[in-house]
């Protein structure tokens, strides 16, 4: 596969891992706030509300395995610039005060799984 397909099959699949994820975060009871956050520093592709707890959700989706878990895509550079996108989303809407934190939901083939808390500062 050439570089351009594949980066926009890897945009395209992001797409719709991501649209998977907004649908099953709202069955679990999640009321969405955001989609797709972006700062100068970077991007958060979810951000919703579980309870009384604001929740940054990263998106991994892949086709196959055989690059490994997605969640382990999630690495601490990543989750470096999460807190610092988190940080400018919180201070942004006056939520300060908030308690927070990071999932991630893996979506692999059809099978979703979202991990709580899956990083922390």
């Amino acid at each position: 596969m050439q570089i351009a397909q594949k980066n926009f099959y890897k945009k395209f699949l992001g797409r719709i891992g991501e649209k998977k994820a907004v649908e099953y975060l709202k069955k679990q009871g999640y009321k969405i706030l955001e989609k797709n956050f972006k700062t100068h520093v970077g991007e958060i592709d979810i951000i919703g509300l579980e309870k009384d707890v604001v929740c940054f959700i990263e998106v991994k989706t892949r086709s196959g395995d055989e690059y490994g878990q997605p969640s382990e895509a999630v690495n601490r550079k990543k989750q470096e610039k999460y807190f610092k996108v988190a940080e400018g989303y919180l201070l942004s809407k006056g939520l300060t005060e908030k308690e927070c934190r990071f999932d991630v939901v893996e979506i692999e083939r059809e099978k979703i799984n979202l991990i709580k808390d899956a990083f922390w500062r």
